[in-house]
């Protein structure tokens, strides 16, 4: 007779975990319904064999020794229905129990627009969604009202049918869920009329919903339990909401500081000026100092977009934009030939171009 081990394709000191690996390897491969050779039937039989010694402790520690085998027709014959059955029909031969009418809601995901002002400080809304909710007429028992579920007369409330499979082997015991009940052991004999037994109807409901400071576009915020009911009463599922922040013709964002840009005469920008500038939570007073060049910019702390996740604001930076005339009367270019001709002019000449803030301010600058 050929040697167990050798049959299974594994070493002496093989550890059980590795001889069953390689029992339902070979299994899978020599098993009659998948290869239906003669070889193949002949070689299933010895690996099954193989496996009943080697798999029981004390048969595998008599033929270690040189003992005495059981043939195919000796007690363990088989090594455990079980094994063979999880190995074809993926699951154990007992049967699980019925299974819950019950299940959790599907995710829902919406998609929310909110303006850069309310991104500053939080805002709320009340948001309107077609959604799965529970039947109120049977309160998600999918039952009409005054009756209940009965247990299925076919399975008998085990919510599956067993049957013995005539094979090589001989009777193997099979388990399906039963084709009246679908598995759950008990039959819905007068359905609710309103949500047609599912527990759950389509309507429409308000979410309230309070969206956090610093938010932008892309950030999804999870509502746990706001989203669609599961069916028979089931917990209902999560609500996402992704953010979008809609565009502002004024003010731009750079993380949680805000940017603008603030045209400046060419006379302001001379002598100094102030201005108020209408913020997106109020008005500031800003001074431009005496001198001042394009692509210099003001920073005003702690009037930008309050953080996300934690205190205090980023700043409101605003950049400088000198606005030269190009039209003149002719006593304004007198007076400005004059202004010139009074002071020591230098030729023009390239300078080292300055990084930092303006470099991204700059693009908005050109647009203007």
């Amino acid at each position: 007779m050929a040697d167990h081990y050798e049959v299974l394709g594994v070493e002496r000191d093989a550890s059980p975990e590795a001889i069953k690996k390689a029992y339902r390897r070979l299994a899978r491969e020599l098993h009659p319904d998948v290869n239906p050779s003669a070889d193949a039937s002949e070689r299933f039989k010895l690996v099954t064999h193989a496996y009943d010694v080697l798999s029981d402790p004390q048969q595998r520690q008599n033929y270690d020794l040189g003992g005495g085998q059981q043939g195919f027709g000796g007690q363990q014959g088989f090594g455990g229905f079980g094994d063979i059955f999880e190995t074809f029909f993926g699951g154990g031969g007992g049967s699980r129990g019925p299974k819950s009418r019950k299940e959790r809601g599907q995710d829902a995901l919406l998609r929310v627009e909110i303006d850069l002002d309310e991104v500053i400080f939080g805002t709320h809304r009340d948001l309107e969604v077609d959604t799965a909710v529970t039947c109120e007429t049977c309160n998600g028992s999918c039952c009409q009202p005054g009756t209940a579920p009965v247990t299925c007369d076919i399975c008998h409330g085990t919510g599956s049918i067993q049957r013995a499979v005539r094979s090589l082997l001989g009777n193997v015991m099979t388990s399906s869920p039963c084709g009246t009940c679908r598995g759950y052991g008990t039959v819905i004999a007068t359905p609710c009329a309103t949500c047609q037994g599912q527990g759950r109807v389509r309507a429409r409901r308000t979410v309230p919903i309070d969206i956090p400071a610093g938010v932008e576009t892309g950030l999804r915020l999870q509502m746990p339990g706001s989203g669609e009911a599961g069916p028979a009463g089931g917990p209902n599922g999560d609500l996402y909401l992704e953010m979008k922040v809609r565009h502002h013709d004024i003010f731009s964002r750079d993380g949680d500081d805000l940017l603008a840009t603030l045209e400046v005469e060419m006379t302001d920008a001379i002598l100094g000026t102030s201005a108020t500038v209408k913020a997106l939570d109020g008005d500031i007073e800003v001074e431009v100092k005496p001198g001042t060049q394009s692509a210099e910019v003001l920073t005003i702390k702690d009037r930008g977009v309050t953080h996300l996740r934690g205190s205090g604001r980023g700043d409101l930076k605003i950049g400088i934009q000198v606005i030269t005339p190009s039209k003149l009367d002719h006593r304004e270019r007198e007076l400005l030939k004059q202004f010139a001709d009074g002071r020591k002019q230098q030729a023009p000449a390239l300078a080292q171009f300055q990084q930092g803030l303006f470099a991204k301010l700059r693009d908005r600058f050109l647009r203007v």
